[in-house]
């Protein structure tokens, strides 16, 4: 089979009822997986991108791009489900591809997973930091703003976000059943925190903020108007990612055939229903276009101040009042600053799940050689990956430290639509090539349910910007390098073969690639004007170029090269 060579369902399984000290303690039930699902989707949209998405692109309208985008994810959840009761075993969508699509799909899916948690947990932290400076104002103590934000914020180095991202990994390389009892505690405070903004929020409600319900365009596709929604939807589409987390820890469930659609299916219903409740509030007791700018990434930090404001039609405030000025005044100043304690809390478990789920994945494609076997090592006091955890700590940290929010937030949301599209894609074809394969959970109406995830996932992702793509492109040109020159050489399942079958789908694909990477160059730059910087626009076509030269060698220098047969 070459590089397309699946991966035995009977291996995954056999992967997945290993014993011993070199493997993943088995510690979590359904409830710590719904926490863990929960944990991961409440905070990394609701305190963090919400906010940005209404000021720059829904509006009031941003509860429709939540429903947008739970749709999407309701059908890729389906497919999640059916494949975590099938093949227990970590990796998620990388696992899942693997055993149906073949090596080289699955080593794209991967890497992409990566990235997507990378990024994921590079932008919470960074909401962390800045609702941290915030609460600390509260408090009369002033933080250096230099010391708070990234060069592209006006700082120098967001040292608040790196710093949670070290403890978080300290936290996951200590075990993960220690952390998931500081998981499930940090859920249920955030879950407090959100009930108690709806309802505080709710009789504060100022009509008047939601018109324009859909403010109009601005002109630009993605600048508010029924584009803008879309584009909304797309952003907030990561902060659904917490089911994908859930099928990361498969190896860790106590029963994973019966926990894993459990806690895949009832952590999106729960966040939905709370998605919908906080975007309505938000929006409600301020102007969708307070949150622009810095303040956006902490929303709440935002919306509290207003929550007691009187409403248009008069009425008091036991919460806020006003002074002389006109300026608001908390009557509770307490309770402002609880919440946010209570925010900052809560985005650890956000953190912590994303770092465990990137590591995972890491650890499962070392696991089958396609990365060094220095990733795939247990440590045998903790039973814990530390390797990818130490690696992933330090790489995480330094992005938050030195890049932008809505640039990491908009990274994940591409990627992690990606991974949701090849999954539900994959179902397909597991139905049609493993019609028999025993199942715990199936997904209904197929091929219908997968096939309308995989458009609604891919027409969410075209109302991205073109820089975003730009992104994902390199970062997919970069680990097909890493494949190329490691990977497929000691893949786990043929290794030792000189040449092995499928070559020329791996240089059309790099050709590809590299031709997208260049197009995406000039879309971007046309988007943006060309009297704009041409940074991003000479990077892309550079590498582009470059790569295509490189792959056509690879053409020219296996065209006289036999692969092995097929098997």
């Amino acid at each position: 089979m070459g590089l397309f060579i699946r991966k035995p369902i009977p291996m995954l399984q056999a992967e997945a009822a290993e014993t011993g000290s070199k493997t993943l303690r088995r510690v979590l039930g359904p409830i710590s997986l719904i926490a863990f699902g929960i944990g991961v989707i409440v905070g990394a949209g609701l305190f963090s991108i919400t906010g940005l998405v209404a000021a720059e692109s829904s509006g009031p309208a941003v509860i429709i791009s939540f429903v947008l985008a739970s749709l999407g994810c309701c059908f890729a959840a389906l497919c999640y489900s059916e494949f975590a009761s099938i093949i227990p075993v970590s990796g998620s969508a990388y696992t899942y591809s693997y055993a149906t699509m073949g090596e080289l799909v699955a080593w794209v899916i991967g890497w992409d997973l990566v990235l997507e948690y990378a990024v994921a947990a590079t932008t919470v932290s960074i909401s962390w930091s800045r609702y941290a400076v915030v609460l600390l104002e509260g408090v009369g103590i002033t933080l250096p703003h230099e010391l708070c934000a990234c060069p592209w914020d006006g700082g120098i180095i967001n040292l608040p976000a790196a710093a949670i991202v070290v403890v978080m990994s300290l936290f996951l390389i200590r075990g993960v059943e220690e952390s998931s009892i500081v998981n499930d505690i940090i859920v249920v405070i955030k879950i407090s925190v959100i009930i108690v903004f709806v309802v505080l929020g709710w009789k504060y409600i100022d009509s008047a903020n939601y018109h324009p319900f859909i403010p109009q365009n601005t002109g630009t596709m993605g600048e508010f108007g029924l584009s803008g929604v879309l584009r909304g939807a797309a952003v907030v589409s990561f902060a659904f990612l917490g089911f994908d987390a859930v099928s990361t820890a498969a190896q860790e469930s106590k029963n994973p055939r019966r926990d894993m659609p459990i806690g895949i299916l009832c952590s999106l219903l729960v966040v939905t229903v709370l998605y919908i409740a906080f975007g309505y509030v938000m929006t409600g007791v301020a102007n969708y276009k307070e949150f622009g700018g810095l303040e956006g990434i902490a929303p709440v930090a935002v919306a509290i101040q207003h929550i007691g404001s009187p409403p248009a039609a008069g009425g008091g405030s036991a919460l806020v009042i006003s002074d002389a000025g006109g300026v608001i005044q908390p009557a509770y100043p307490w309770l402002n600053n609880a919440i946010m304690l209570a925010i900052l809390i809560g985005y650890c478990s956000v953190i912590m799940v994303t770092l465990m789920a990137q590591s995972r994945v890491f650890f499962s494609m070392s696991r089958d050689g396609l990365l060094p076997p220095f990733f795939s090592k247990v440590n045998p006091r903790f039973r814990t990956p530390v390797h990818s955890n130490v690696l992933f700590m330090c790489v995480v940290a330094g992005l938050a430290a030195f890049i932008p929010a809505q640039v990491a937030g908009e990274m994940t949301s591409i990627g992690t639509l990606f991974a949701f599209s090849l999954v539900c894609a994959a179902v397909i074809i597991l139905r049609k090539t493993m019609p028999d394969v025993k199942r715990a959970f199936s997904v209904p109406f197929v091929p219908l349910v997968p096939i309308l995830g995989i458009i609604t996932c891919l027409c969410l992702m075209i109302f991205l910007p073109a820089d975003t793509w730009i992104r994902l492109v390199m970062w997919m040109i970069i680990g097909l390098d890493i494949y190329t020159a490691y990977g497929m050489k000691h893949s786990r399942l043929e290794h030792g073969i000189k040449y092995r079958r499928g070559n020329s789908a791996l240089n059309g694909f790099g050709l590809v690639l590299s031709l997208l990477c260049i197009i995406t160059g000039f879309w971007h730059q046309q988007t943006v004007g060309w009297e704009e910087s041409k940074v991003l626009f000479t990077i892309s076509f550079l590498m582009g170029a470059a790569h295509f030269g490189f792959y056509m060698i690879r053409v020219y220098r296996h065209a006289g090269q036999k692969e092995i047969p097929r098997q």
